[in-house]
Parts: C-alpha cells; structure tokens; sequence
C-alpha cells in the first residue's frame, strides 16, 4: 500500500524529543515542526505509534494539505481527498477545527463545508444520498493557520496523556506527556534512581518507571483506530505483542516519592499499582523542609507548586528558597525543577546548568537543569 501521512501534535517545546522517539521505533521520515511531528507508515506504524508514543498527543493520518482562501477553494480540496479509502459507508465522521490568521475564520462555516465535501465525495464512492452514521467514530479534524489548511484524521480518541492509570489526580497535576519529556531531559535509565519530593498524584515517577523499564505508555488503553474496519485487527495485536516483549523487567530502577499531603501519598501508591510499576516506587509523607537522599546516585524531578496555581506567590518561592538550601551540588546528583516565575534561579540561588523552555497546560514554564557538581 501507498506510505500513510502522520502527524503527531505534542506540546511545544519538546518536538525534538518526540521526534527522536519515533525514529528509535523504527519509524521513517521523521520531520518536526513547530506543535508537531510529522512521519510515515503503514498501519503497524499507526499501531506502534500510539502505543509507544510518551510524547506526541495524539496520531493524525494526514488527508491532505492546501491552501484555500474561499469556501469553494475549501470545498474542493477535501472532496479530492480519498475518504472511502478509510470511512464506510455506515461509519461516523464528525467535523472540528481551529482557524487563525486566515480568510477563513468562521469555525461552524468551515465544519459545514469540510463536511459537505466529504459526503458528497463518499456518495459519488457508496451512492447513496443519507449516512446513518452509526458505525465507529472517525474524528475528521482541521486546522487552518495563514490560510495554509491540514486535514487530519484522528486515530486515538482520547489524548495519548491519558495513559489509564490516572482516574484520578492530586491538585494541580503534571500532564503524563510533559513528565515523560522531564524524565527524558533528566536522562532516565533503566538502573537510574529518580526523586520527586513534591510527588502529587505520582506522575513523574511512574512515567520515569514506564520509561526505565521501557513500558509502552499506550498499552492499557484503548484506541479509535481499533474499531475501524479498513485495518486489520492483527496489527494491533501484533503491536501489542511486541510492546509486551519489549518491558524490562529485570532493570535496577527505583523512585522515591514525598509529599506533605497523606491523600497525595495514597493516591500515588494507587496509581503506580495501576500502572503495574508499584513495586518500583516508594512513597512517604514528608516535608521538602525534611528533604535527605543517602542514594549513591539519583535524579531529582519534580513539579514544585506554582504560586498562580495552589499558594501565593510568596508561598511559592519560600519553596523555592529551601530548595535552594536541600538541592545541594552533590556527586552523582541531579537536579529538574519545571516552574513558570522567571525569577526561579535567584530565589533558588543558583544559575540553572541548562534551562528549556515548555508548557505545563496553557502555562508558560522553565525546566531549570542543574547537573554539573562544581561547588
């Protein structure tokens, strides 16, 4: 079959290690871009990347890409498009979007159109004139910036952060894709030893776990894709396979957990359970102002609470402070901190060894790095 078009949106700042990711699966023609990365494949690639994906989204086949700056230009474009190749006739095709800086501002215009398009593409294909749409769902997304258009075709359904052993979060959670991306900057490995002292609802050390032991992120989920009748059933069977295969199960890895809030604590314990990682992970209620380490080695990460988003600013930064003081440069140590006050290196009392800039939410943020032991 002709190579399938890919794009797989993630959260600025980390298309690099998305796509860097992808190309250690395997995957061929990797290309980042600003809020994406964009590959090619077949349907074991669809398969693979939603299931081993830690960073991206979500999956979106590529229908097609165009200018257009009239409806009719709109129109055209996505009738071209060989929508019969992946919908039925009995199949659900809902329609959503954004537009930005472009003729073509009106949303519920555009859906209207895309949509019309496609009907009257797959009943020149089916010929009929009415589709129940009762069949499995095919989430047609677009996205139209300068008036350059995308139109995607969504594979995953729910968000790939959403791995299935969160139902529940502490106050003020870490995505799961932003924790991986902590966790890959920070160096995890399957002997490494990671720290949260701000551990919340557990995030960044069961993704620090699912990546030592190299646990595919998708595994316990399900996917849209897998209810589509175009693709067969054994790839996604086959790709599960070989994510079970793949996990690590004989690795070194440990985390250690605290937090001064007990039902924090708890729920920690619950999802790495869930996550089938609890036996790598411990936990205990403790202030950071109690914050020790006697591991040879280890790598603190964490997500310290934003004074915009828990406590006041002020709150925040005394945080920050005794940080400063517990986070000492030590053989062996690392250091990952994400925080959105620009002043965090001051208040800290040291200049970050490296810093990225990311996205916790709509949350501007720095990740600050320090790993170099040069007192």
């Amino acid at each position: 079959m002709e190579k399938i078009k890919f794009a797989a949106p993630c959260l600025f700042g980390i298309e690099g290690i998305c796509a860097d990711e992808l190309k250690r699966n395997g995957i061929e023609n990797v290309r980042a871009e600003n809020g994406r990365v964009l590959f090619e494949g077949d349907y074991n690639t669809l398969a693979k990347a939603n299931l081993r994906s830690r960073y991206a989204e979500r999956i979106q086949i590529l229908m097609g890409e165009f200018s257009a700056y009239s409806f009719d230009q709109l129109f055209e474009s996505v009738k071209a498009i060989n929508w019969e190749d992946w919908l039925g006739k009995d199949d659900a095709f809902p329609v959503k979007g954004h537009s930005v800086d472009s003729k073509l501002a009106s949303i519920p215009d555009c859906q209207k159109i895309i949509k019309k398009a496609v009907v009257e593409r797959l009943n020149s294909k089916y010929h009929t004139s009415w589709f129940d749409e009762t069949g499995s769902k095919h989430q047609i997304q677009f996205l139209i910036i300068k008036d350059k258009v995308s139109i995607l075709l969504d594979t995953s359904g729910e968000g790939l952060h959403k791995r299935g052993y969160r139902r529940d979060a502490a106050e003020a959670p870490i995505k799961e894709t932003l924790a991986a991306a902590m966790a890959d900057l920070s160096r995890v490995r399957s002997y490494s030893t990671v720290i949260d002292p701000f551990c919340g609802s557990g995030t960044i050390l069961i993704e620090s776990a699912l990546k030592a032991m190299n646990i595919a992120p998708g595994i316990q989920r399900s996917f849209s894709a897998e209810k589509w009748s175009c693709i067969p059933s054994d790839v996604w069977s086959e790709e599960r396979k070989a994510c079970l295969e793949n996990i690590n199960r004989e690795c070194e890895f440990q985390a250690y957990g605290y937090d001064i809030d007990r039902d924090a604590v708890e729920l920690t314990l619950a999802n790495a359970k869930k996550a089938g990682v609890e036996k790598r992970i411990n936990v205990q209620c403790r202030s950071i102002a109690d914050f020790s380490s006697d591991c040879e080695r280890a790598a603190i990460i964490t997500n310290p609470p934003y004074g915009e988003r828990l406590l006041d600013m002020e709150q925040a930064r005394d945080l920050y402070r005794i940080m400063g003081k517990k986070f000492v440069q030590k053989q062996g140590y690392s250091y990952t901190i994400i925080s959105p006050d620009d002043n965090f290196e001051s208040i800290f009392g040291r200049q970050a060894d490296k810093r990225r800039k990311l996205y916790n939410g709509m949350i501007k943020c720095q990740v600050y790095m320090y790993f170099k032991n040069n007192k």
